[in-house]
């Protein structure tokens, strides 16, 4: 007889382990308050960078380009272009900073990478100021996720696989199974005591039609704490300022950015893509963040209620990992393999991010 899995929250994490599961041979239950991909969660929105380098982060580094192969076959299985390679420029403001370890890690894995001089970015891009870099590291196989279209892509496959969708509000006690597994995002902490706090980050893109991508690559500057790409589906070139926004609602919280914020990614163009200093805004948007202090995931047994998990605290540098990531849970919740220390609800200290070095 199949075992039975509750999957709360039907995000890019929720959705990714219930297809896992019921391709495992599970009869699951996915519970959705509003919509897979719905733009108020951290799964919606437009795009999100599909990279490699995750600093000394090697386990990062391994689930990340496992996740490409999926993506693939994800892509495969549904005829949609969700994963676009347009290359990632990393802005290296040191000898041997966050870049260089990841370059280090990318070899001995075998990820694909390059460095290359400062100059190089003119090359890249159309409008291009190297100003005080040290080099740029290059990962070619990187690119961009439609987002809100992968999560719903997801729904829609785990749906074919056997996967139940139910638009409901679900409550601890409310659903049962041999495991039930809170993948709830942003909306974890109103229900657990969970090591995560939730951020408003805002994102703009601003209007640049020769700046297509591809070929104009996404581009990441870690010490800066920014990162976006090219114009991907005419919506602009993207800039998203990552220093950590203050606390919000996901549910009611004022879904409007801030002038600070449009400053900061304004100044950002003016320095690096001088070009685009007066670029017209062309959309923005809110994006809630579930944030760990140490930027791991959470992966963990509830400690007081048995059999049932939680599964969150990826947002800035989780979408990319779905599908790799819901191998990795499906072995751990079904008993097949121990849940990893650095994935517990215990206290955790900070340290180099996993996003970039905006977390503060």
């Amino acid at each position: 007889m199949s075992r039975s899995a509750a999957i709360v929250g039907a995000g890019i994490f929720g959705a990714s382990l219930a297809y896992r599961l019921a391709r495992d041979g599970w009869n699951v239950r996915l519970y959705e308050r509003h919509e897979p991909g719905h733009p108020r969660a951290a799964s919606g929105g437009e795009s999100r960078l599909m990279r490699y380098s995750h600093g000394a982060g090697d386990w990062y580094t391994r689930s990340a380009w496992r996740a490409r192969d999926l993506w693939r076959e994800l892509e495969s299985a549904t005829g949609r272009e969700l994963l676009v390679e347009t290359g990632i420029a990393w802005f290296a403001r040191s000898e041997d900073g966050w870049e260089a370890e990841s370059e280090r890690v990318l070899r001995r894995e075998g990820v694909p990478v390059e460095r290359l001089e400062p100059d190089a970015g003119r090359e890249l891009f159309p409008s291009f100021e190297p100003g005080n870099l040290a080099f740029v590291l290059w990962e070619p196989n990187a690119g961009v996720l439609r987002a809100s279209e992968a999560t719903k892509a997801t729904a829609e496959a785990a749906q074919r696989a056997g996967v139940e969708l139910i638009n409901a509000t679900a409550e601890p006690g409310s659903v049962d199974g041999d495991i039930v597994v809170w993948a709830c995002g942003a909306w974890l902490p109103g229900l657990f005591d969970v090591p995560i706090r939730v951020t408003k980050q805002d994102t703009f893109y601003f209007a640049a039609d020769e700046w297509a991508s591809p070929p104009v690559p996404a581009f990441v500057d870690y010490d800066a704490a920014i990162y976006g790409h090219g114009n991907l589906d005419g919506l602009g070139v993207k800039v998203a300022p990552d220093q950590e926004g203050p606390a919000f609602d996901p549910e009611r919280g004022e879904r409007a950015v801030s002038p600070e914020t449009e400053s900061a990614a304004r100044a950002y163009l003016s320095e690096r893509f001088p070009a685009l200093k007066d670029a017209p805004l062309s959309y923005e948007t809110v994006c809630p963040y579930a944030l760990t202090t140490d930027t791991n995931f959470v992966v963990a047994p509830h400690p007081d209620r048995d059999g049932e998990w939680i599964l969150g605290g990826g947002s800035g540098h989780g979408f990319k990992h779905g599908p790799a990531l819901a191998e990795y849970a499906a072995r751990v919740v079904s008993g097949d393999q121990e849940p990893e220390e650095q994935f517990g609800l215990g206290a955790r200290q900070r340290g180099p991010s996993l996003r970039t070095a905006g977390t503060t």
